[in-house]
């Protein structure tokens, strides 16, 4: 049995622990979803308003909306940068735990003192801080453990759990309109239930390989392929990520904390092995998703729909839009793996273009934007018909967002970076999310606030050009990594022979492919 074919082979098992410890994982995408959209119905609560605006007032400024808004995203930048270090350092799962307890503590601070802004702002901080260490590792995490033939829908999953997120914030929102405590403490369950149950989970083998500690690294492999640890498959599999980690090791060196960030921005941008063009992918894929517009859909819709003096319930229709993008995403399951990431990022992006500039230019032209005020003093809508055509061309765009983008460039991020920098480059990629998620969160106030720039769907406008941007990015600039395992993804970048084969040519030039034990006889503590 060959080297490629063995490992094909152990990525071809179907083994439940994986799959338990990646949907169990998944749940930290929880956090991201809950986090994100439960902030959206506090803002519209009247009680909510009084309490940071003071009594009588009507709607938050714009100046606090942004901020209530963003600062959870800036907690989260610095939440993920940091995780990367931690991750290498005391492994993938106890820096998940530590960010569940971080959350925790945040929650504690936004439950029991959200009737002032200052406390709101920094129970969110801390929030944010742990959220950060949730998001850049799970996608590490999930990544490294995952049988290539379906890693791309596992770590969908992630995504599919942050839509989850979303709906839950969306329905509890729905239905205790004022009383804003609730939505706030709920958030403590999320935190507690992943913590604890990541105590029964394994820690990533290519984790223990990076330490040096191989026979860590086969009990894992062993247990998340449900095989022996004398087994054949595991033997090869194992060989190939030492093989990976050690000729990385010698390419990338990464022997002090500032060289190990040196080196995710070593290279040119225009050579094809080079980890800055690696980290400069990541990052932008995450930037492309937040310019999609997808989250002023989910901050700012319920306050949005109210200002078009058509919508009698916004609460139900921001609900509705959740709704569609749980139910979206798990198409995104069957389609990375069918059809790959490059087609699902093209497809995507050229159905979310068109949904929101036919958005914008319906209500410019014919709807949102021509509204009078009724005897009752109320701001009614001229044509209803067309605010109902815009809620579902918005619905259309979510669900073409779920399906594609969402997951699709999550799953990437998790493949694209090789062992020694892996960590970092997946923490920079997260930290590009949520560093754009805030400044997107910062200025879209100023956009379509009322006492600012009042764009009201001209904002459309603005989220059309940049999935314009983001269609053309996917076309020239997004490799395909389907059905490769990360070894091999690595190798897509450096072509040459399988990296157990480089390293076995290195060290024995005239010799055959050695297979099973012998492989591992290698001392590789310098991998850490």
């Amino acid at each position: 049995m060959s080297a490629l074919k063995a490992t094909a082979d152990v990525n071809a098992i179907e083994a439940p622990v994986t799959f338990k410890a990646c949907a169990f994982a998944s749940f930290g995408g929880i956090f991201f979803g809950y986090d994100s959209g439960y902030i959206n119905g506090v803002l519209a609560s009247p009680v909510f308003i009084e309490a940071i605006q003071g009594p009588g007032a009507e709607e938050i400024s714009s100046s606090n909306t942004s901020l209530i808004t963003s600062i959870l995203s800036a907690g989260t930048f610095f939440g993920a940068l940091i995780a990367g270090d931690l991750a290498d350092m005391f492994g993938r799962r106890i820096t998940i735990i530590s960010g569940c307890a971080i959350y925790i503590g945040g929650v504690v601070i936004q439950m029991f003192a959200a009737s002032a802004l200052a406390t709101i702002v920094v129970g969110r901080v801390v929030a944010g801080l742990g959220v950060g260490f949730v998001s850049a590792i799970i996608i590490l995490y999930m990544s490294e453990i995952c049988p290539r033939k379906i890693r791309g829908a596992l770590v969908s999953g992630y995504q599919f759990c942050i839509t989850i997120g979303i709906m839950l914030a969306s329905i509890i929102n729905n239905f205790t309109q004022g009383i804003y405590r609730i939505p706030i403490g709920i958030q403590f369950a999320w935190g507690l239930i992943l913590g604890l149950g990541l105590f029964f989970l394994p820690d990533s083998p290519r984790y223990y390989v990076k330490k040096g500690n191989l026979e860590k690294a086969r009990a894992v492999l062993s247990r998340l392929r449900g095989q022996p640890k004398e087994s054949q498959l595991v033997e090869v599999e194992l060989s190939e990520i030492v093989a990976n980690a050690e000729i990385e090791a010698r390419a990338i060196p990464t022997g002090s904390w500032f060289a190990s960030w040196a080196a995710c921005f070593s290279g040119s941008v225009w050579s094809a092995n080079s980890n800055l063009r690696r980290t400069i992918l990541g990052t932008s894929l995450q930037m492309m998703q937040q310019w999609t517009g997808v989250n002023f859909i989910f901050y700012y819709s319920t306050p949005f729909l109210q200002s078009t003096g058509a919508i009698d319930d916004s609460f139900l229709i921001s609900m509705i839009f959740t709704i569609v993008n749980v139910c979206s995403t798990p198409i995104s399951f069957y389609t990375v793996e069918r059809f790959g990431r490059r087609p699902l990022l093209i497809w995507g992006a050229l159905g979310m273009l068109i949904c929101q500039f036919l958005t914008a230019i319906i209500g410019v032209t014919v709807g949102f934007n021509k509204t009078f005020e009724n005897a009752a003093g109320e701001t009614v809508a001229e044509n209803v018909s067309a605010v109902n055509a815009q809620v579902a061309f918005i619905a259309i765009f979510i669900f073409f967002f779920a399906s594609t983008w969402g997951p699709g460039a999550w799953v990437l991020i998790g493949e694209i970076f090789p062992l020694p920098i892996r960590s970092r480059g997946v923490a920079l990629s997260t930290a590009s999310n949520w560093l754009w998620n805030t400044i997107i969160a910062v200025i879209t106030p100023y956009m379509v606030g009322s006492d600012r720039g009042n764009m009201r769907s001209s904002v459309f406008f603005v989220w059309g050009g940049l999935c314009t941007a983001a269609f053309v990015y996917a076309y020239f600039l997004v490799p395909e990594t389907k059905g490769l395992s990360l070894e091999q993804v690595d190798q897509m970048w450096r072509p040459t022979h399988t990296f157990a084969a480089e390293k076995e040519h290195m060290e024995h030039p005239d010799g055959p492919l050695p297979t099973g034990k012998e492989k591992l006889t290698t001392d590789v503590s310098h991998i850490a």
